[in-house]
């Protein structure tokens, strides 16, 4: 029998093509939404997981170093390993900078500090593209790449110049600022010590200056034989500060920092799957109504209204697939144009697949229910 939906199709071919990939850049902008969500949960846990630490150690009563701000005295760091199931301990700092440009242009980054000559290196060596990691304990910075630095170029920072010694790809912090390195000493140094004018002022106030051997958190290992909850639990009973095993860490980032801006996007992303849809019942019930004298036509000459539920069926399911395959192609053109990090998994186009599926079927009933209704006489005539 002759497949009638083809020969609609074909009918008005142009018209369905520009609408389904009207269609599909609305249903990319839903994967490019997904991505952005799945970039972001990258983004938070990638520093962690290049520091590789066990628990983390942090003030008491506070979320931090991410979540809170958090302050702890740095000689923690070797208390620390007098307990009996550390391993490894480091002390590091988190802070935002703004690192200025010759053109006088600002870049807002993340700046890790750590020891560089420690055994945990927070800096993954894999991520390093050009030049090499730390390896003094002053005026050296490792930056991403597309902070614009070029390798040895030199950034003012407080009161010294630093030289970029390497540079990384695919670094950024969980809020999305780009990652740069510094030691410990350096970090500590623009992070605690105030400015020569702050100091004589506090001075004359009787005001004691900071403290510049603060840090923001203790990273560690365990040893074989212990588990990060009972050492995590002993830190807490005896050193009184607040400890958080690493998948504690990655939860607090996605549950606390992500939680609001993954509400947004998981509501705009409803959004535009309800638009999506509301069009292709729309544009299906307007291309029966465009074709109502013919389907009058078509049950005068006695086709049953299954063979016609049928065409309408076949055309929706047709243009959400063609809708699909556009949304797709047009997200992987552009989702390397966005600022921050857009993650696209399949598995993620594959969930969108059956939705717009079972959607163009629920949606091809409008048009289906208008062809049902058509009354044989019109085609008379009229």
């Amino acid at each position: 029998m002759i497949n009638l939906a083809a020969k609609d199709i074909k009918h008005s071919l142009s018209k369905f093509i520009i609408t389904a990939a009207g269609v599909g850049m609305l249903l990319g902008i839903v994967l490019i939404m997904l991505g952005v969500y799945r970039g972001m949960i990258s983004d938070g846990t990638s520093l962690i997981n290049d520091i590789g630490a066990d628990i983390w150690v942090v003030q008491e009563d506070t979320l931090g170093p991410f979540a809170e701000s958090s302050r702890l005295h740095e000689d923690f760091k070797n208390t620390l390993r007098s307990l009996d199931g550390i391993d490894l301990s480091s002390a590091m700092t988190f802070q935002n900078l703004q690192l200025p440009h010759a053109n006088g242009k600002m870049t807002r980054v993340f700046a890790v500090g750590y020891d560089p000559f420690g055994k945990m290196i927070p800096l993954n060596p894999k991520r390093i593209v050009e030049g090499r990691g730390l390896k003094h304990d002053h005026y050296e910075i490792v930056v991403s790449k597309k902070t614009g630095f070029a390798l040895g170029e030199r950034i003012p920072l407080g009161r010294d110049m630093y030289t970029v010694v390497g540079i990384t790809e695919k670094t950024v912090s969980s809020g999305g600022d780009l990652l740069v390195y510094l030691s410990l000493k350096d970090a500590q140094k623009l992070q605690f010590l105030y400015s020569n004018a702050r100091i004589r002022n506090d001075r004359a106030r009787g005001i004691k200056g900071m403290d510049s051997h603060m840090i923001n958190a203790v990273v560690a290992t365990v040893r074989d034989g212990h588990t990060p909850d009972e050492v995590a639990a002993q830190i807490r009973r005896w050193k009184h500060k607040g400890v958080f095993t690493n998948e504690a860490q990655k939860e607090i980032l996605t549950g606390n920092l992500i939680k609001m801006a993954s509400k947004q996007i998981g509501m705009f992303t409803v959004i535009l799957l309800i638009v999506s849809i509301v069009i292709i019942a729309m544009i299906i019930y307007n291309m029966t109504i465009e074709k109502i004298k013919e389907i009058a036509v078509m049950k005068l000459i006695g086709i049953p209204n299954k063979f016609i539920i049928k065409m309408i069926v076949q055309e929706t399911l047709l243009l959400g697939v063609l809708a699909f395959v556009a949304g797709v192609g047009f997200a992987h053109l552009i989702y390397t144009k966005f600022p921050k990090n857009v993650v696209l998994l399949s598995e993620d186009a594959m969930r969108l697949f059956v939705v717009i599926l079972v959607a163009s079927l629920l949606a091809s009933l409008f048009g289906a229910k208008k062809a049902i209704d058509a009354d044989p006489t019109s085609a008379i005539g009229g």
